[in-house]
């Protein structure tokens, strides 16, 4: 199971870095693009962190916090991310205060991580 949910966080974390890649691309080359450029930061970012989670799940920290923490970043990065770019191109967000729960979830998940190094490891 966790090597199942493993495998679709990473995907997720590749689609996160094309899309932040994209988003960094718009922002660089596009007009008034001011909300593109933290969208892609948080994409690239928590990509990485993503795929940090599920490589350290199971062999320095207790897998299912870690897989929980992934999870979290790829929910909240879309949460954050997401309403960022839909404001930029139809001008209007994704719901009301969806950035701010997107930002409060990254932190619960960072949060999370640093849990999963101290809980005891199931072996």
């Amino acid at each position: 199971m966790i090597h199942r949910i493993g495998r679709g966080l990473v995907m997720a974390a590749g689609l996160m870095g094309a899309s932040g890649v994209a988003l960094a691309a718009l922002s660089a080359h596009g007009g008034d693009a001011a909300r593109l450029a933290p969208a892609s930061s948080m994409l690239l970012f928590h990509a990485a962190a993503v795929i940090g989670a599920v490589a350290l799940a199971g062999r320095l920290v207790h897998a299912a916090i870690a897989m929980t923490a992934g999870t979290g970043f790829v929910v909240a990065a879309a949460l954050f991310s997401g309403d960022l770019a839909l404001r930029h191109f139809s001008g209007h967000g994704l719901f009301p205060f969806a950035p701010p729960i997107g930002g409060t979830l990254l932190i619960a998940s960072w949060l999370a991580l640093a849990l999963a190094a101290i809980w005891p490891r199931r072996v």
